[in-house]
């Protein structure tokens, strides 16, 4: 597995990542409505090549995109906007890689790093935590979908 950068040519897989993720992850907890309004406002083009500078993507062995994630500062954090590993490559080590890869450009930059997942996503809140991060606060969602449970770990 290998973890680099993001560029341009990358935006159709990356946005792959997101609809083969969102679906199993999120209908169950949410419903298929919340679904397809994530992915048409979260997972467009224009979106993610806006984030593109700030985003990582994980390949596995034959160079497909497995995974990525997006980041940026906000004040003395740095806020991990997405961070998603398709289902199939789920407990690869594709997820930690990721999130170490971020925590590491924060060190030295930032107090801390800030995430969020969605309340009732236990699978996200275990590995969250495994990682070290610990509640911050609970937010609720301004379209009626679960609250959103942010997370904090300080970068030390």
């Amino acid at each position: 597995m290998r973890i680099r950068a993001a560029v341009e040519g990358d935006l159709p897989a990356i946005a792959e990542v997101g609809h083969r993720t969102w679906p199993p992850t999120y209908e169950p907890l949410a419903g298929k409505e919340y679904v397809a309004d994530g992915l048409a406002r979260w997972w467009s083009g224009d979106l993610l090549r806006q984030a593109l500078e700030r985003t990582l993507v994980a390949e596995d062995t034959s160079g497909e995109i497995i995974g990525m994630t997006s980041f940026g500062p906000v004040e003395d954090v740095l806020i991990v906007w997405k961070l998603y590993v398709v289902p199939e490559a789920q407990g690869s080590g594709a997820g930690t890689a990721l999130l170490r890869k971020v925590i590491d450009t924060a060190k030295g930059h930032h107090r801390a790093v800030r995430l969020a997942h969605i309340e009732g996503n236990d699978r996200a809140a275990k590995f969250y935590a495994h990682h070290g991060f610990t509640h911050l606060k609970r937010e609720p969602d301004t379209n009626g979908g679960p609250d959103s449970v942010w997370l904090e770990r300080a970068c030390s």
